[in-house]
């Protein structure tokens, strides 16, 4: 049997898992229909509905990863030769203009330089610009640790322009505030893997009305049979009908999951995150570290920050895996060899953790 080496999980995903929700993975595996079952499911969508701060009826965990979800969110609500404006500031920008053209797309793009974000008037100019159906945004740009702000007015000025609007939000879910109804969101997705510390393996997703309308209005066939929504709605709602056989345990983790962070309660995780978020940021800057993200905008819970002048990218993290069993990230695109990625998400963010990797780093960099 494989024996995983024991890690503080500090990097971009995934983060360290509760006992609690490992133990609830443990339990026996029953059938995909099984009524049991199907009552977990309904458990499972109302607390996603508390988690998005949404009423969609169409919430649920989809079969695969946060790019599973993403892929599922754009090749349901994208038809060939519909217009799609994504904002582009990072590596997961980048990653749903390719998947958005892969679905047939024509695809325009409002961008920024990595770690950045769009204000509110940009956005809508482009949206002017170029009026396309479906306007796509990164809430928290996993690779620049950058937190895009949505707001009310920015849903309703797009919504006014006949557009839907879309959102990534994998790694902000269950750490900082995702108010899907009240921005006037139509559909988001996520993932287990961060601020949820479940495993990898699920991506929470919401569709809102104008959404499922655009769905309904469908004049072809969505091009993934596994991912197609019209199909998993017949399965996670009322009919029940079989589409696919569930990764079952992995529903245990993610019910669990949600359990700690509603009794733990939604404000208070924003905050300590938050809070760990500061802490850290002071703790790096007496280190002489300072972010890569745009001031006033920087994630709490994903922590993307300067390598110093000197340091040796993959030898300090290799230091601080193999000596203190610590994971950080390495940069990605742009920041490739200038950044490294603290990642404190959910069960990852304490006091103990942020103290151990300032610890290290400064023993590692000799200050």
């Amino acid at each position: 049997m494989f024996h995983a080496p024991p890690r503080v999980l500090l990097g971009p995903g995934p983060s360290d898992v509760p006992a609690r929700v490992l133990l609830a993975m443990a339990q026996p595996t029953i059938g995909h229909l099984d009524p049991a079952f199907l009552q977990l499911m309904d458990g499972v969508r109302d607390k996603l509905r508390t988690v998005f701060a949404t009423n969609n009826a169409m919430t649920f965990a989809c079969s695969g990863t946060g790019s599973a979800g993403m892929e599922a969110m754009l090749a349901n609500l994208i038809e060939p030769g519909d217009k799609i404006l994504i904002g582009v500031n990072g590596v997961f920008g980048g990653r749903m203009v390719d998947c958005a053209s892969r679905c047939g797309a024509v695809v325009e793009k409002i961008e920024r330089p990595w770690g950045q974000v769009f204000t509110q008037e940009e956005i809508i100019e482009a949206v002017d610009r170029t009026r396309p159906a479906l306007v796509a945004l990164v809430n928290a740009e996993t690779s620049t640790g950058a937190h895009q702000p949505f707001s009310k007015e920015l849903g309703e000025a797009i919504h006014s322009r006949g557009a839907l609007l879309l959102m990534d939000c994998v790694t902000s879910l269950g750490g900082a505030p995702v108010k899907v109804d009240e921005w006037g969101v139509d559909a988001a997705f996520s993932g287990t893997q961060k601020c949820l510390s479940c495993p990898p393996g699920l991506s929470p997703m919401t569709f809102g009305p104008r959404a499922m309308e655009r769905l309904d209005a469908r004049k072809t066939k969505v091009q993934s049979w596994y991912l197609d929504v019209a199909m998993l709605k017949s399965y996670w709602g009322q009919e029940r009908v079989y589409h696919h056989t569930a990764p079952i345990n992995m529903l245990y983790a993610l019910d669990e999951a949600l359990n700690i962070a509603l009794e733990e309660g939604l404000e208070a995780r924003f905050a300590r995150h938050r809070a760990m978020h500061e802490l850290l940021r002071e703790g790096l800057s007496q280190l002489g570290i300072g972010y890569v993200s745009q001031e006033g905008f920087s994630l709490p819970m994903l922590n993307a920050i300067s390598i110093p002048e000197g340091a040796d990218d993959l030898a300090v993290r290799k230091r601080l895996l193999t000596e203190y069993s610590i994971e950080i990230g390495a940069g990605l695109g742009a920041f490739k060899g200038k950044a490294w990625r603290i990642g404190l998400m959910g069960n990852s963010a304490t006091k103990r953790n942020v103290a151990l990797v300032l610890a290290a780093l400064g023993e590692i960099l000799g200050r």
